[in-house]
């Protein structure tokens, strides 16, 4: 059925009918077939709106049913709260009559499972009594977090019913049940019910009661919950209770009305839903044996059509198929000739009637040598043509056979022929189809473009560049000059070296072929035109450079191939690079010398702030001995202590700096290694455990003492270490730092040199360094991170230097030696110092 509806959709209604006119023997029983299938579905379609009539007016029913049962369970509760509401005023202070009260309100609750707790307050709010004392769901309601939330709607409904002097209501309420438990489903959504009570005119107190909306739809009867599915929702179309979690189907029913609870309730409305009746199988089976028949009837009634529409369309087909084939072989300036079995000409077209100047009737039934074939020449063509009929020459190769012919008048034609086997409908050969090309003046025209070629060859021979032609189709060398078969041999390799890569011939060959059909005869300008000069480097067999121009142009046989201009520039690239590498040194001078004014100056503006901090900080350290708390004291003169060393230290770095940019000696002196190494892991342990990072120091027991400037090597191994700390910073995410490997520092003797030297180790853990930025990463301003300045390292291995030391840097590999897994940076430093000529 479906394949008929598609087939009648494509043809379209009239031209469908216009397929079928002639054959009127199909058009009584479709026309039957057509009005039966239309009066059963208008019958089921009357049954189906029936039915979903009453569907529909039972739903109704059962709605209001359910809305009364609600509503007057409302109205029950509130007479009977409000009852209790005046008893409990005035029983306030007998206890006898409490008990009494709470015998009342607990025989309430068995019977009103839609009620969760019963609250006594008095005229202040406060509250006096609750029932159930203890049960698992004022348990659960003390457990949950939406606790003020409960507390607040119950003061705004108390405060609304006091105002009102009659029983008002909050706002739903929905509580987060942190597990399932007993309760919780039907509690999800709650709300509270505030009914006044008062003596003489005057509040007298509050009886709260907190509902369960999922308790409301308890009042509706079981039986109509297993039928329907009712729904409570409140403003928005929100659920807030429902009487099953089965999900209707699409085409269910439904129905909604609002549920007014008094004048100060919430809206709240109450829908109803359907669940699918029991289907009816014989109705069903029924409905099913009267469509197959009436499909199957159709669809046999449609298989003669088509067979009969297959019958016409294959008749018009071969009057077309012959009109086409006609046209075709009278339009063509091809020859077509066909032989039987015995060689004799069976068809000749009228192209070949013309290129021979033989007429039709004189040609056909001839048999080989035929009289347009040259006499001086009848041996040649007649062993030519044998050898092409014996080995099927049209099959095996595309060239043809490039012969002559003689022309009626005795005119000679260059001609090229091509056979191919004559095959029938069974696969049986029966003779053969020859078809011949006039080439005689393509022929003239390629033997000139030949003499032309030599001459531009001869041009292209003599420059002192490389010329080169490939082939976009094939990839071929199709021609290379001296200067190229010189530099590059003669296969295409070095033409697709200076092209940058393979010639995309697909996309070319498509933009040719587009424009070709726009404009026949015409090469596209955009296709032919030069592009923009190149400068390509060469690395085999030596480094050249070469200045290159590309353009694509036709070749001799018709296909694109790609022109290639290389001029070679090494001198003037060498040139370049040379006035290039005086300039940066120039740059690199100047830069050098800016950077040393800048440190001197800062180093003078810095001294006296940071000598008048110095000098705060022991004044108020002076003025605070003996006026404050002991206790007190104790904290805060160590904290200005540090302060004042701390800028005093800095004060002494900035003249080191100074020192060191003027070309001066560090100041020495005798110093503990394990020291400076304590106190450059104190300054850096606390932004290492701001990073969750750690610092793991180890340095061997009685180290001799070295000369050396104190302050420059502690500035250097702290540059080190945080150097470090950046680099397991970039392996390591914020989660896995606490396990990740410390950054460690080591001291030694190393002994292996002589004299001994101290050997200092700073080594991470991190990604390693780059092999291209080791080489460069001691030269100034040259920096890996985007608000570097590039100079920390250089001056550190400036500082070691200064010591008469060595500072380098060596990556570490995994076990596997698969990638880099850290970096260590390594300081020697001589025991004693030396001079500049090198005596101790």
């Amino acid at each position: 059925m479906k394949l008929i509806a598609v087939s009648i959709k494509k043809l379209g209604p009239f031209k469908w009918l216009r397929k079928i006119r002639g054959f009127k023997l199909v058009y009584t029983p479709l026309i039957a077939i057509i009005l039966f299938t239309a009066v059963m579905g208008i019958i089921l379609g009357t049954l189906q709106l029936q039915e979903r009539s009453q569907q529909e007016s039972a739903l109704f029913r059962e709605l209001s049913f359910a809305k009364q049962r609600i509503q007057l369970r409302f109205a029950n509760n509130t007479e009977t709260l409000i009852s209790i509401a005046r008893e409990s005023a005035k029983n306030d202070e007998s206890e006898k009559l409490k008990k009494e009260t709470f015998v009342q309100v607990e025989s309430f609750l068995n019977s009103n499972h839609e009620i969760i707790q019963v609250i006594w307050l008095n005229e202040n709010k406060v509250r006096q009594w609750s029932l159930p004392h203890s049960s698992g769901k004022n348990e659960l309601l003390n457990q949950l977090g939406s606790a003020p939330t409960i507390t607040q709607e119950l003061n705004k409904a108390v405060d609304l019913s006091k105002a009102t002097n009659r029983p008002a209501y909050s706002q739903f309420i929905f509580l987060n049940h942190p597990i399932d438990g007993v309760n919780s489903r039907e509690r999800n959504n709650v709300f509270w019910q505030a009914i006044p009570a008062s003596l003489a005119g005057e509040s007298a107190g509050t009886l709260a009661v907190l509902y369960s909306a999922q308790g409301l739809l308890d009042v509706i009867p079981a039986e109509l919950k297993s039928l329907y599915r009712f729904t409570l929702l409140a403003d928005n179309e929100k659920v807030i209770a429902i009487s099953s979690d089965k999900n209707t189907p699409k085409r269910a029913l439904s129905n909604q009305t609002n549920l007014d609870m008094g004048v100060l309730s919430p809206n709240l409305t109450l829908r109803i839903d359907t669940y699918p009746p029991p289907t009816n199988l014989t109705f069903r089976m029924l409905i099913g044996v009267v469509l197959g028949l009436s499909a199957f009837v159709i669809w046999s009634l449609w298989s003669v059509l088509k067979q009969m529409q297959v019958r016409q369309k294959v008749e018009a087909d071969l009057r077309s198929e012959t009109n086409f084939r006609n046209a075709m072989e009278n339009s063509t300036p091809v020859g077509i000739r066909a032989h039987d079995m015995e060689k004799n000409i069976t068809y000749v077209n009228r192209a070949f009637c013309e290129m021979t100047g033989w007429r039709h009737e004189e040609l056909i039934g001839l048999k080989p040598p035929f009289p347009f074939w040259p006499q001086d020449r009848l041996t040649q063509i007649t062993d030519n043509w044998n050898r092409a009929l014996q080995s099927n020459l049209g099959l095996q190769g595309k060239r043809g056979i490039e012969g002559i012919i003689l022309r009626k008048d005795g005119a000679q034609i260059q001609t090229r022929t091509f056979v191919a086997p004559l095959i029938d409908e069974k696969g049986i050969q029966t003779g053969w189809v020859t078809s011949l090309i006039d080439i005689s003046e393509p022929k003239k025209i390629r033997e000139e473009l030949a003499a032309s070629q030599d001459r531009f060859v001869t041009v292209l021979e003599g420059l002192e560049a490389a010329v080169s032609v490939v082939s976009i189709d094939t990839g071929e060398l199709l021609f290379a000059n001296r200067f190229y078969r010189e530099r590059f041999g003669d296969n295409s390799k070095g033409h697709f070296d200076l092209a940058g890569g393979e010639v995309v011939h697909n996309t070319m060959s498509q933009i040719a072929e587009d424009s070709n059909d726009a404009n026949p005869g015409i090469p596209p300008s955009s296709l032919y035109q030069e592009s923009e000069s190149e400068e390509i480097l060469i690395s085999e067999p030596t480094r050249k450079w070469y200045e290159v121009r590309r353009r694509f142009v036709p070749w001799v046989d018709g296909h694109m191939a790609q022109l290639l201009i290389a001029t070679d520039i090494t001198i003037r690239k060498d040139a370049d690079e040379l006035s290039r590498q005086q300039e940066e040194k120039m740059q690199f001078t100047s830069r050098l010398t800016t950077m040393g004014e800048m440190a001197s100056s800062l180093a003078h503006e810095l001294n006296q702030p940071l000598s008048a901090i110095s000098n705060y900080c022991m004044g108020v350290s002076k003025r605070l001995k003996g006026q404050i708390d002991p206790d007190l004291n104790n904290e805060i003169q160590p904290a200005l202590e540090k302060a004042s060393a701390q800028a005093l230290r800095a004060g002494t770095i900035i003249q080191r700096i100074r020192g060191f940019v003027k070309r001066s000696e560090p100041q020495r002196k005798s110093c503990n290694i394990g020291e400076i190494i304590n106190d450059a892991v104190g300054l850096v342990e606390i932004e290492a455990h701001r990073h969750r990072l750690s610092i793991a120091s180890s340095i061997e027991d009685n180290l001799p003492d070295v000369d050396l400037d104190p302050v420059l090597i502690l500035q250097v191994l702290v540059n080190l270490l945080k150097n470090g700390l950046d680099s397991m910073r970039e392996a390591y995410p914020l989660s896995s730092r606490w396990s990740a490997p410390p950054v460690k520092i080591s001291a030694n003797l190393d002994t292996s040199a002589f004299p001994a030297m101290i050997r200092i180790e700073v080594t991470d853990s991190g990604s390693g360094i780059a092999e291209a930025v080791v080489e460069r990463m001691f030269e100034p301003f040259f920096s890996t991170k985007s608000d570097g300045m590039g100079m920390g390292l250089n001056i550190c291995r400036s500082i070691i230097e200064s010591h008469q030391g060595r500072l380098w840097a060596k990556n570490i590999m995994d076990p596997e030696h698969t990638k880099l897994s850290g970096c260590t940076f390594t300081i020697l430093l001589p025991l004693e110092s030396l001079d500049i000529s090198g005596s101790a």
